[in-house]
């Protein structure tokens, strides 16, 4: 078993997704903290006034879990296909030099 986890870790599409899960993990631990922290709306209060406070805040902390997660590696996967241009210059179209663009346009008057 051990062998097939390193097998595992060893492809480099794998380590993306559980890299990306795993931002995204820990974003949603951030955003659950800080509704708790700031406690929007009396969230706070609400939650602990019931009997049993931990299947609240772990519903919350699952859904958020699930969309952060794959907000995440969902991005990490559409951005494979990309890649850097090699020399950082402009893009585009022709460039025109100015006293042409003023020319164009006194003759257009």
């Amino acid at each position: 078993m051990p062998s097939q986890t390193i097998a595992l870790l060893r492809e480099p599409l794998f380590r993306l997704l559980a890299i990306n899960l795993a931002i995204g993990a820990c974003a949603a631990a951030l955003l659950v903290g800080g509704l708790l922290w700031l406690d929007p709306a009396g969230l706070r209060e609400l939650i602990f006034a019931d009997r049993a406070p931990a299947i609240a805040i772990g519903v919350l902390l699952g859904s958020f879990f699930i969309t952060f997660g794959s907000v995440a590696m969902g991005s990490a996967i559409m951005t494979l296909g990309r890649s850097e241009p090699k020399d950082r210059g402009p893009r585009g179209g022709r460039r025109w030099p100015l006293f042409a663009l003023r020319a164009q346009a006194s003759r257009r008057r």
